[in-house]
């Protein structure tokens, strides 16, 4: 399987999109911040030309996506937010929004409701060969949450979750500039960086997994 990963598109449709057309992928994953502020409508249209691909279409909204398209990515069957899918033996779930932060974006939520969201997604994935971690922010204290200042801002639940049940990759975005990979345990960790700025990576499976940057 070869997975696409975009987060952090924040409007920038038509590049997405022709980083789709430009590769080729079996499930295109999107880690959060689809939008800034952005409509239902809006979304709707975005996830439906990406799906115009052909290819299954997974993932969550992200801490400058309103709550309310959480509809339109059930609506659509794209949501992995507190939820498992999966697609040709590999399971996906996720959380959506961020932590708490200092900017009061739209879509922030305590660390014990991330804590819920992730379990309730990893059990409803039980069974799957391979299992994908999407949480919209990164897991703290790692090379994939510093701000230019240093400082580390990313989840102590994510962390804390990849720590205890070691899913085989997870997916992140919001910090833009920790863009870039880490592991702990056995979990592979990406960054994708912002795709608004032409930024993706890709995960092959076969018989392991492996990450990478692109873009």
């Amino acid at each position: 399987m070869r997975i696409i990963c975009l987060s952090d598109i924040h409007g920038s449709y038509a590049r997405a999109n022709a980083i789709l057309k430009a590769e080729r992928f079996d499930v295109l994953l999107i880690a959060g911040d689809l939008t800034t502020f952005g409509t239902a409508q809006e979304a709707s249209s975005a996830l439906e030309s990406f799906m115009e691909h052909g290819k299954p279409v997974v993932g969550v909204a992200g801490n400058m996506d309103p709550p309310i398209l959480e509809e339109v990515f059930e609506r659509l069957n794209v949501s992995i937010n507190g939820r498992g899918k999966i697609v040709q033996g590999v399971g996906f779930f996720g959380v959506s929004a961020s932590p708490p932060t200092p900017l009061n974006t739209p879509y922030e939520i305590s660390e014990d409701e991330i804590a819920d969201r992730a379990l309730r997604g990893w059990r409803e994935t039980q069974g799957a060969k391979r299992r994908i971690f999407v949480p919209h922010a990164p897991p703290s204290d790692s090379s994939v949450d510093l701000l230019k200042d240093g400082r580390h801002v990313g989840s102590s639940s994510v962390r804390k979750f990849v720590e205890e049940f070691q899913p085989d990759a997870l997916v992140c975005g919001h910090i833009h500039e920790a863009r870039g990979t880490d592991k702990l345990g056995n979990t592979e960790i990406v960054n994708c960086g912002p795709a608004g700025k032409g930024y993706y990576a890709i995960i092959e499976i076969n018989d392991r997994v492996e990450v990478r940057l692109n873009g």
